[in-house]
């Protein structure tokens, strides 16, 4: 989203108008209490495709975070349950990093000389990957197998977009088996925020690299 085009060590500056503009399409340097995301749904400006990334704090990577993950997370899924966004609306919740705990599942061999495409691009341990909407088939475990390209792939199918030419080229699949699009929609049922909730959302501390690799 933003390439290096910066002197080190961060070699990285963001510009143009997605960046900088008035109304910009990207915006960094936030944390819960004053999230733009939470802004943009209460007023009805949520684009219709929208990523979020927490801070460092708010991350849940070990040994980085303050324990607000949850409450991070929870702030988002109930506004967008609680709004007019949630009869048509797909939450795809995931994690970048598998937490370094166990997993009795290898990661699949993908290369073997690194002479094809996916140099650099490999399947590690698994990570969590929750899929919250009123289609979304209830207490449903997917057995398929995903990756990261296949939210892109979501993204493209719903919306008939062209493929990027990459990682959502050549994914596993597109998270379909995870919808049933004619039962009945799903009530949304709120969670319950955890018990430091308060004191995460008051947090006004500067954010946080979240990428402790």
């Amino acid at each position: 989203m933003c390439g290096p085009n910066a002197p080190p060590p961060n070699a990285t500056a963001c510009v143009g108008a997605d960046w900088t503009g008035a109304a910009p399409k990207v915006v960094i340097g936030q944390t819960q209490s004053n999230a733009q995301i939470l802004t943009d749904i209460a007023s009805g400006q949520l684009p219709q495709v929208t990523w979020v990334i927490p801070d460092g704090q708010d991350s849940d990577h070990a040994a980085l975070n303050d324990g607000c993950g949850p409450s991070w997370v929870t702030s988002i899924v109930n506004a967008l349950g609680n709004s007019q966004y949630w009869p048509n609306t797909t939450i795809i919740l995931s994690w970048d990093d598998w937490g370094g705990w166990y997993d009795h599942v290898p990661p699949p061999q993908l290369l073997s000389d690194c002479a094809q495409w996916g140099c650099g691009y490999v399947y590690g341990f698994r990570v969590p990957l929750l899929v919250i909407s009123p289609y979304a088939k209830p207490a449903y475990i997917s057995h398929v197998n995903h990756d990261f390209g296949s939210i892109l792939k979501f993204i493209e199918t719903k919306f008939n977009l062209p493929s990027l030419g990459y990682a959502d080229a050549h994914a596993l699949d597109d998270l379909s088996d995870i919808f049933n699009l004619s039962q009945t929609p799903n009530v949304f049922q709120p969670i319950t925020p955890p018990p430091n909730d308060a004191t995460c959302k008051a947090d006004t501390s500067p954010p946080t690299d979240p990428d402790d690799d």
